[in-house]
């Protein structure tokens, strides 16, 4: 008899389904008509130490990513973007995803709300490329050469007031080409929220392209954040309205399942979801597995913003 042991890591095909969804699967699939779950088991291999990617230059390489770059074709094929499905072959859907014109909503506790589109905001900042790991909630990473601008740039641009404590991030919502908006339990639009201080860190990014082009639909054309230090789901996606607020806002994912997705979501090894461990994560593109870091090994960075804060579950989650 062949025995399968499986290991603390090892994640059933339903660990990668969003908690709402699992509890509510039989509403989501007669909306969705039955959309794939999941993404597949863990390989068994270690990730083993590789040199940096070669080819870019020493600032794209300043946060080191320790890593080889994930292939291309991996990044823009394998994607959470629930809008458009509940699988991670959403990429031919969301080539539907209206991204010209494309404007953004700054508002809130500003000097002056105003309406910007893309294009207009590209001419004001410097555009570079940062080499950053990706690490997703459900145990997966990649490992992405980004092109954008400093999010301390953008907040620059906004001219907050100096009551604002937090950014509010709020993405497209496009019921005509967007059949994941039909799922009644969760509260669109999507949104996410970050402190002043966590969007003015050396390390939050502006994401508008990726591997030298424009950043693809699916990986949230034209606009996106980046932020490596934190589990994926916080990096919202296709971003039209920017808002400055005073208290800490309440996030798409924390009102769905409070009791896995909280405001801060920085990656830590230690602390699981309710189904499912941090310790290690598949590397996309490999198959092999590597130890999750806290911070997701952006430490260095980022810690800083947390000292005097227990260092409880609550801030990893």
């Amino acid at each position: 008899m062949h025995l399968i042991r499986k290991r603390d890591w090892d994640l059933p095909e339903a660990a990668a389904t969003p908690e709402a969804f699992a509890l509510n699967r039989r509403a989501a699939i007669a909306v969705m008509g039955g959309a794939a779950l999941g993404f597949g088991g863990i390989g068994d291999a270690l990730a083993a130490d590789v040199p940096p990617p070669q080819g870019y230059s020493p600032s794209a390489l300043r946060f080191d990513p320790g890593r080889a770059l994930t292939p291309k074709k991996n990044v823009e094929t394998y994607n959470n973007f629930y809008e458009f499905g509940l699988s991670k072959d959403i990429w031919r859907a969301a080539q539907k995803l209206p991204t010209e014109p494309w404007t953004v909503k700054i508002d809130g506790l500003v000097e002056k709300p105003f309406t910007i589109s893309f294009d207009d905001l590209m001419k004001k900042v410097k555009t570079e490329t940062r080499i950053y790991r990706h690490r997703c909630v459900e145990a997966w990473s990649i490992t992405v050469p980004w092109q954008g601008f400093a999010m301390s740039d953008l907040v620059k641009i906004a001219k907050p007031l100096s009551s604002a404590n937090f950014l509010r991030f709020t993405t497209l919502a496009d019921q005509k080409v967007m059949p994941g908006l039909a799922i009644p339990f969760f509260p669109w639009p999507y949104h996410e929220g970050l402190t002043m201080a966590e969007a003015t860190n050396e390390l939050a990014f502006v994401g508008t392209g990726l591997y030298h082009q424009p950043m693809p639909k699916q990986d949230g054309a034209p606009i996106r954040a980046v932020l490596p230090w934190k589990y994926g789901f916080k990096s919202a996606k296709s971003i039209v309205r920017i808002e400055f607020v005073k208290d800490q806002p309440k996030t798409f994912w924390q009102q769905t399942s409070p009791d896995m997705y909280g405001f801060w979501a920085n990656v830590n090894p230690k602390y699981p979801t309710l189904r499912w461990s941090q310790a290690r994560e598949r590397i996309i593109g490999t198959g092999q597995v590597a130890p999750t870091q806290i911070y997701n090994g952006y430490g260095k960075w980022v810690a800083s913003l947390y000292a005097g804060m227990k260092q409880d579950k609550k801030l990893f989650m």
